[in-house]
């Protein structure tokens, strides 16, 4: 019998964690229900990364790219429709793919259909390289016969995240490049002009200007104490990566990113846009209501969303509405909410969440269109203010000495 790790809150909000033994997911987070705990997370002890497996998911080293796995699921849908066994059409795409990380699971897991492994489980195995998404979807195509669709709703899938992942990295490159810029000429300032004007403001006798002392004092300290500087930013570094893996923190953190100033929203837009897409397609390919929440809730990459979509299931399990706990996370919004109930007085749930994802989309897109020109006014204001400070420093001193030179004369 498997044995999971969860993770929940009594109903007096106490935290609650450890280990339970069940059949499956749900048996065991019916058990956990029974016990008064609200589960926040349950994970299957098997699946558990190691401390390098951890390092190599967080760094992304070694993890194949979604244009790989993008083209996995195109060639798999492609061989079985040409009737290619499934163990010889892994083997065969083993042989071609480019990834190396890809290749060496790839050929793996046709080891363990070899041994009579169902192609989930054997996936599972490497839930590293797989997600859990895709890993669903491949179980419940095997369970209907229809392989070759689950894999297509998967390239769907990966397709609208490369999709997404594109526009934010286009519309954030120019603030992106600009801010290191900044940061840059700051540094070089700083080390290599600021120092070469010192020497001269020394001889100037008189009062210096603030601006100037301002300049002076922090050319001075990060000349003389850049090891310090250095050893405190790595230890903030650490501590804020280990607060934010912390069962505490990544909630925290989760929630924190989508109040952001400007991008907030569009991170929540697309987080949701991301859930309501998985949904829809767990919904459509035949998962259990509460199933598809659990796979869902592990897609979003968002500890703070996912707990509550968890939240969601557990309110389900109580008996609650789909809309009635949907409400309850305070994540949507009151026109997804309509078409929630539609769909669920219709019997077409996942239906109104692919239109809610493509509002969503819709909304991340144009978004990001504006996002260069929401931030280029503050990114100038800083530049400005820089310039500003520099100016001051290094000029007012030169016309105090002018100024004094000519009383003299």
């Amino acid at each position: 019998m498997p044995t999971y790790i969860y993770k929940g809150r009594t109903r007096k909000g106490a935290h609650q964690e450890g280990e339970i033994d069940a059949l499956n997911e749900d048996a065991a987070a019916s058990l956990l229900m029974d016990k008064g705990i609200i589960v926040t997370r349950l994970q299957d002890a098997s699946t558990v990364l190691t401390a390098g497996q951890f390092f190599q998911k967080s760094l992304g080293i070694g993890r194949p790219k979604h244009e790989d796995l993008l083209i996995f699921a195109r060639q798999m849908n492609n061989l079985l429709r040409a009737g290619v066994p499934i163990i010889r059409g892994i083997q065969i795409i083993a042989q071609s793919t480019q990834n190396e990380s890809l290749k060496n699971a790839l050929g793996k897991v046709a080891k363990s259909l070899e041994e009579g492994k169902s192609l989930a489980a054997a996936m599972q195995e490497h839930h590293v390289i797989f997600p859990s998404l895709v890993i669903a979807m491949v179980h419940v195509g095997e369970n209907t016969g229809n392989l070759d669709e689950a894999f297509i709703q998967v390239g769907h899938y990966i397709q609208n995240e490369m999709d997404t992942k594109r526009r934010i990295k286009s519309a954030t490159r120019y603030p992106i490049f600009v801010i290191v810029a900044i940061m840059v000429a700051l540094i070089v300032i700083n080390i290599f002009v600021i120092p070469a004007f010192s020497k001269f403001f020394e001889g100037f006798g008189g009062e210096l200007p603030l601006p100037t002392k301002i300049l002076l004092v922090t050319s001075d300290f990060m000349i003389n104490y850049w090891p310090h500087t250095l050893a405190a930013f790595i230890v903030i570094a650490v501590s804020f990566v280990l607060y934010i893996r912390s069962s505490k923190g990544e909630i925290v953190w989760g929630k924190t990113i989508l109040r952001f100033p400007i991008v907030g929203k569009i991170f929540e837009q697309a987080l949701l846009a991301r859930f309501c897409r998985s949904f829809a397609m767990t919904l459509k390919a035949g998962v259990p209501l509460l199933q598809a929440l659990l796979v869902v809730s592990r897609a979003v990459d968002n500890p703070y969303v996912s707990e509550k979509i968890l939240g969601m299931r557990a309110g389900l399990e109580k008996g609650e509405s789909l809309t009635r706990v949907a409400h309850n996370t305070a994540l949507f919004t009151p026109l997804v909410m309509q078409m929630l109930k539609i769909g669920e007085e219709t019997g077409d749930v996942e239906g109104m969440l692919g239109q809610v994802a493509e509002t969503y989309e819709q909304d991340v897109d144009y978004a990001l269109k504006g996002l260069s020109e929401a931030i280029e006014p503050i990114l100038i204001s800083v530049i400005a203010v820089i310039v500003l400070i520099l100016a001051l420093g290094i000029f007012l001193p030169m016309w105090d000495l002018s100024s004094v030179a000519l009383k003299g004369s």
